[in-house]
């Protein structure tokens, strides 16, 4: 990658929505080889995707919890079906493996209390290999990374 693709990269980040011809300005480029150039960062999987921030409560996902969960059972087999259960659920909008404790850390977001509640009650907890799990709850978020 060069200093261009880097360039591309950062006013995509910015606003993944200005059109070819916007972005090859903002760039330095001619639309044709920007254009080309954007095609090799997703076809290189350096560009995955193109994301829509959403308002949580309009998707009533405005309640967000912190999870830390420990696994019964370390197994490599174990924690791999562990953690594609986990994340097949809606709610849990990022999961991450650590090193060391908590063998996971999850964040997780519903409606309300009542919503975490069943989320953790009916789902969660029913999945194999949990051992212990607990809960934190933010006080307000004071920054959101947005989608790198």
């Amino acid at each position: 990658m060069d200093r261009i693709d880097r360039a591309i990269i950062d006013q995509l980040r910015r606003n993944c929505r200005q059109s070819n011809l916007e972005l090859a300005d903002a760039v330095g480029l001619t639309p044709s080889p920007c254009l080309r150039r954007v095609k090799r960062l997703e076809d290189e999987g350096i560009i995955t995707g193109y994301h829509a921030s959403i308002e949580p409560s309009a998707i009533d996902r405005a309640f967000e919890v912190l999870v830390d969960i420990d696994l019964a059972d370390q197994s490599p087999a174990s924690a791999k079906r562990f953690v594609a259960e986990l994340i097949a659920y809606d709610e849990v909008l990022e999961a991450r493996r650590m090193f060391g404790s908590p063998d996971l850390h999850v964040l997780v977001a519903t409606k309300d209390l009542a919503g975490y509640e069943a989320f953790v009650t009916d789902k969660l907890l029913t999945l194999p290999g949990i051992g212990k799990l607990q809960s934190r709850f933010p006080m307000s978020t004071v920054k959101r990374r947005p989608t790198v």
